[in-house]
């Protein structure tokens, strides 16, 4: 089994994935879209990647633009970002 990587990097990476993918996960936590499990499991997920590295270098510049193909995080944004896009619209 691999060793997971920094939590604190780790959980700074998702924030600013989510950002740049226009999610705001505080903001889905206040809407009951997100509980702390999750956010914990979203942050452990990112920790297990591989590609960890990549998205520094991706983040670091202007943003990714949309989630990489091998992002483990990929399905739960995309169901968070409709939630979201739903709660704005309702």
């Amino acid at each position: 089994m691999k060793p997971l990587g920094d939590m604190r990097r780790h959980f700074w990476m998702v924030q600013k994935m989510a950002r740049a993918q226009g999610l705001d996960l505080a903001g889905a936590m206040a809407r009951g879209d997100l509980d702390q499990a999750e956010w914990a499991d979203i942050v452990k997920r990112c920790q297990g990647c591989d590609g960890a590295a990549y998205c520094a270098r991706l983040l670091a510049g202007d943003g990714p633009g949309e989630l990489p193909g091998y992002c483990c995080n990929r399905e739960p944004f995309r169901i968070l970002l409709a939630d979201q896009i739903m709660g704005e619209n309702a």
